[in-house]
């Protein structure tokens, strides 16, 4: 009869036990991410829009600016309340202090759509600083969540859903035929098919978030094209991955989308909220960018579009550009061989 020693050399490979590890290793990673970013969310560098007379406005914004941890980011603005509200609606601001000079109660602007924790904690903090000069705070919500959207939640959800399907539909068709592509054909197969289901699976989320649950409200092409960009930028990076690395690659695509991506998307926590790494690297993965889209689409006419699905573009190009290469290497490998 063989030993213990025997058995488990026999019954753990070396291989088995560095994929264990590396499990290991993203879990805790996981666990960092998600408590290093919601652990102590507070506000920095709040885009603020400062309208008032001439005569103060300069002082205000600079007292502003100077408050401890500096959670604003004021900027003066000319053109009273409606152009205020329209860089709001346009995503260039968080929010905007509107000046009464004639009473002692101001009106902020707030859009709580883009998160109504970025809207209630900037509240807090001009609340406090206006009570110190004797003034008091009144809000007014220019770009309000939707009843069935809790605190304005649902793009992020959607997003990760999306960001979900992307990766999990890469990881099958690794499963069932093996990581890397044997040749350029089945690569674009693949790829094809990842189109297909990506298509599929931005209707049926934009539907069921839309009409269905009457959660998001906003253009149901516009959120099918977006979450069909998702999926198929998720996807293909998982692909590309998968060839680079083999089966490494999910854990990878996992490591990007799940463990650095969703902590830093600005659902649960807008940027302005989040720590400084979290709040840099948010904008440039596929589930912030999912996010940021999906919350324009709904509550801001689509302003602010563009940077967020450049971002998703270039995922999705650059998985496909990546997965085609290591097909190609991977013929001329075999070619070699033979």
């Amino acid at each position: 009869m063989p030993s213990f020693v025997q058995e488990l050399r026999s019954a753990v490979t070396g291989r088995a036990a560095i994929l264990v590890i590396g499990t290991l290793v993203l879990q805790l990673a996981f666990i960092a991410s998600y408590v290093g970013a919601f652990h102590s969310p507070r506000p920095r560098d709040v885009a603020l829009g400062v309208v008032a007379p001439q005569q103060i406005s300069g002082q205000l914004v600079q007292r502003l600016d100077g408050l401890p941890g500096d959670p604003l980011a004021p900027r003066a603005v000319d053109g009273g309340e409606a152009a205020a509200a329209r860089k709001i609606h346009n995503r260039d601001l968080d929010a905007a202090l509107i000046v009464d000079p004639r009473g002692t109660t101001d009106t902020l602007l707030v859009a709580s759509g883009a998160g109504a924790s970025l809207a209630q904690a900037t509240e807090a903090v001009l609340t406090r600083a206006e009570a110190v000069e004797g003034r008091k705070v009144r809000v007014k919500d220019v770009a309000p969540a939707a009843a069935g959207d809790a605190r304005g939640l649902t793009a992020f959800y959607l997003a990760v859903g999306w960001c979900v399907g992307g990766y999990l539909c890469a990881a099958i068709l690794a499963i069932s035929a093996g990581a890397r592509p044997a040749n350029s054909h089945r690569a674009v197969i693949r790829l094809g098919a990842l189109a297909l289901y990506a298509a599929a699976a931005g209707l049926f989320g934009a539907v069921i978030a839309g009409p269905v649950l009457d959660a998001l409200p906003g253009s149901i092409p516009g959120l099918w094209g977006l979450g069909a960009l998702v999926v198929f930028a998720v996807g293909a990076t998982t692909l590309a991955l998968q060839g680079l690395a083999g089966v490494v690659g999910i854990g990878l695509a996992i490591a990007i989308v799940v463990v650095l991506g969703n902590p830093s998307a600005g659902g649960a926590y807008p940027y302005p909220l989040l720590p400084p790494f979290w709040n840099a690297i948010g904008p440039a993965l596929p589930p912030g960018a999912g996010t940021w889209s999906a919350r324009s689409i709904a509550y801001f006419g689509g302003n602010g579009l563009a940077p967020s699905l450049l971002v998703l573009g270039a995922w999705a190009v650059a998985g496909v550009v990546v997965t085609m290469a290591c097909a190609v290497l991977k013929r001329q490998e075999k070619n070699s061989e033979e």
